[in-house]
């Protein structure tokens, strides 16, 4: 396996293993499935995104898709519309409520990484840590990098 394949695998491992499985962002919201979080964080308030595109890129039918769609719409937390370009073609987007769950969420479930973390043996888990450490540093470094390139491409102005 290279490089990129073990960062690749591990990580989505680690992803999947950790995800929250559900959580309630206030008592007067109820409970978010941790599938619906994922679906929520698929989508954006502005940018729109077709029903049949969000089903393949999660591996579920249209109508799973559409099931889960609905209920998040009766939430409060999407709006579903018609494509004005293709009336066949529906198109989601978040609602302002939507938006602030999939922002407060957490994107895996602390009690979870707690036990991980706890399971491990001490010298190991100083390793590991130290390893995200590093990876993490090296991400925001590729990012800086990346803005500045872009940057230069469009003259020097911010971008």
């Amino acid at each position: 396996m290279s490089n990129v394949d073990v960062v690749m695998y591990t990580l989505a491992r680690l992803g999947e293993r950790l995800r929250v499985r559900s959580w309630t962002p206030d008592p007067g919201v109820g409970r978010v499935t941790g599938h619906q979080l994922r679906l929520l964080r698929q989508l954006d308030d502005t940018d729109p995104v077709m029903v049949g595109e969000l089903a393949d890129y999660l591996g579920v039918t249209p109508s799973t898709m559409s099931l889960n769609l609905k209920r998040l719409e009766a939430a409060g937390l999407v709006t579903r519309s018609r494509d004005p370009a293709d009336r066949r073609v529906m198109n989601v987007l978040l609602t302002r409520d939507g938006r602030a769950i999939r922002d407060a969420a957490p994107p895996l479930d602390p009690s979870r990484v707690d036990a991980l973390l706890m399971s491990m043996r001490p010298d190991d888990r100083e390793r590991a840590l130290a390893g995200l450490s590093v990876l993490a540093e090296a991400a925001t470094r590729l990012d800086a990098d990346h803005v500045r390139y872009v940057q230069a491409l469009a003259g020097g102005r911010e971008t």
